[in-house]
Formats: structure tokens, C-alpha cells, sequence
């Protein structure tokens, strides 16, 4: 078997300086002000900024700042305690995250490989800035091919007697360390139990273009209903089933001439850009959630 060189990204070592501030508040008047003060005062240089308003008047203000600061990973305890006081006087919820530290994935997958393989070329290519921790499936089918990649595989059965055993597994297993749960075609309820663990830090592909056919089998009701467009929908993971905060979607007109295998093959490629793209974002900080909603700064 041909073995696959393990590469990833270099954008670590490339900013070792770099961090990434995300903040969500209240709008008012002069929050952009205070954080860019509070960051020039600290000798930090702003390298990228976005915002956005919900509303101006009394809705939500969100804010995304990449910068760099001279020995950010001994300065940056110290950044952040004096931060939050800025941050009460405007009620933010913040985070700042040190761009070096790679985000820690876990891919969950069934049978269908297309969106594992996907992400694993992406990483491969160090077109993912994230480190592929581990991947968790329910069937030892990709075992021999995740392997090659030189990622742990972990297989778990699950059926419905054993299911509360097996997400108690897959809790032992991913542990707390794990950034972001990816669920790549993974074709398992998780129940609000596990969900508790991970809020808004697991990733689901639906094959549709939500909400449109919600639950199983969305190929075959769209080919009863005999759309027009197909599509994919990236979104966190809440108790409402395919409900959580969309992050990405896609479509692609098809026709009559479609049968239901035929929109399968179509949605597969529609499956794993969207999700690869979730994924990115995420791992490179560009999306905050509010309510059921995501903002995401991906310009």
C-alpha cells in the first residue's frame, strides 16, 4: 500500500505571534474604538478586522480581529486579564485564540467516504490548518486507509441497544481535548447527552438544502417532490434534528432526467466542498453563533 506523507499546515510556525480576537456584545457607540485602543496600548498591530451589526439601535455587534503581538504566548495571560475589563464595560463574550495552536478535529464517519477523504486531502495539503486528531467510526470499513495517513481510528459499533454505551465510548475516546467533532456523512443521531459536551463545537453535513427534507433519506424525497436544486447544508449540531445554526450551504440544478442515485452522485460533491468549508472557518476562527444563527467573517 502506498503510504501517505504526513504534511499539514506551517501557518502555526509562519505567525507564532499571531492571535485572533472574536467578540460579541450589545451595539453602542465605540466598541471598535476600545478594542483597537486597548490593542495599541498592549504594542499589538492589527492585521485584518471585520464587524457587523444586527442592528445599530439596540441589536447585536460582532467582531473579528486577527492581530500580532511580540511573545503573544508568554503575554497573552496577561492580555486577556486586563482585556476583561474592557470587555464588562461593553458586556461582551470574547475569546482569544492563539493562531499557532492548531485546532484538535475528531471526524466521525459511517460507510460513505467522500467527505472524510475530502477533509483528509485538504489537511494533507495544509489547505486545513487544524490537526486530525482522530477518526471515530462505527464500521471498520476506512480503517486501513486512515491509518496510512498516520491518524488513529477508532472503531465503535453502535446499534439501538448499545447506543448510550457507545457515545460513552466516543466521550472516553475524543476526551476533552478535542476542539471540534466533525460529523462527515456519520449518518448517527447523537444525543442530546453527548451534544452537552460539545456545544457548538460539532459539525454536521446534511444532504439537502435545509430546512428543506429534514431527517433520512433527502435525496429520495427530493426526487418525490421533484425539485429543481439539490443542495448541502454544514450546520452545529443542537437537540433539533438538522435544526442547528447553519454555517455553509450549496446547490446545483439538476432535472427530471435525475433519478435518485443520479442526485446521490451530484449531491456528493456538493456534500464535501460545503462541509470542507465549515470546517476551514471554523478552525480558522471565522464564525460566531447567536441564538440559531451564525455570523461568519469569511471575506
Amino acid at each position: 500500500m502506498e503510504l501517505h506523507v504526513k504534511k499539514g499546515s506551517n501557518t502555526g510556525s509562519a505567525h507564532a505571534n499571531r492571535a485572533r480576537m472574536l467578540i460579541s456584545c450589545p451595539d453602542g457607540p465605540g466598541i471598535v474604538a476600545a478594542v483597537s485602543h486597548f490593542l495599541h496600548q498592549h504594542g499589538a498591530n492589527i492585521v485584518q478586522s471585520d464587524q457587523y451589526t444586527m442592528d445599530p439601535e439596540g441589536g447585536m455587534f460582532f467582531m473579528r480581529v486577527e492581530f500580532d503581538l511580540p511573545e503573544l504566548e508568554t503575554r497573552l495571560p496577561e492580555l486577556e486579564n486586563r482585556f476583561s475589563e474592557v470587555a464588562s464595560t461593553f458586556r461582551m463574550d470574547w475569546k482569544i485564540h492563539n493562531v499557532s495552536r492548531k485546532k484538535k478535529l475528531a471526524i466521525f464517519v459511517s460507510k460513505e467516504d467522500h467527505c472524510l477523504v475530502e477533509l483528509l486531502w485538504q489537511w494533507q495539503a495544509g489547505d486545513l490548518d487544524a490537526e486530525i486528531a482522530m477518526v471515530v467510526s462505527n464500521h471498520p470499513d476506512m480503517k486501513e486507509y486512515v491509518e496510512s495517513f498516520g491518524i488513529p481510528y477508532h472503531h465503535i459499533p453502535v446499534t439501538a441497544d448499545t447506543k448510550k454505551e457507545a457515545e460513552q465510548r466516543q466521550l472516553e475516546v475524543v476526551g476533552g481535548d478535542i476542539d471540534v467533532i466533525i460529523l462527515a456523512r456519520y449518518m448517527q443521531i447523537v444525543s442530546p447527552f453527548f451534544i452537552e459536551h460539545y456545544r457548538n463545537r460539532i459539525i454536521n453535513i446534511h444532504h439537502s438544502f435545509l430546512p428543506a427534507f429534514v431527517g433520512g433519506k433527502p435525496y429520495a424525497q427530493a426526487y418525490q417532490r421533484g425539485v429543481k436544486i439539490i443542495g448541502a447544508t454544514a450546520h452545529y449540531v443542537t437537540e433539533e434534528l438538522d435544526g442547528g445554526p447553519i454555517i455553509e450551504q450549496d446547490v446545483q440544478r439538476v432535472s427530471h432526467r435525475d433519478d435518485v442515485s443520479e442526485l446521490k452522485r451530484i449531491g456528493r460533491t456538493i456534500e464535501r466542498v460545503v462541509l470542507a468549508r465549515a470546517v476551514k472557518w471554523h478552525t480558522e476562527d471565522r464564525i460566531l453563533v447567536h441564538e440559531n444563527k451564525t455570523v461568519v467573517f469569511n471575506g
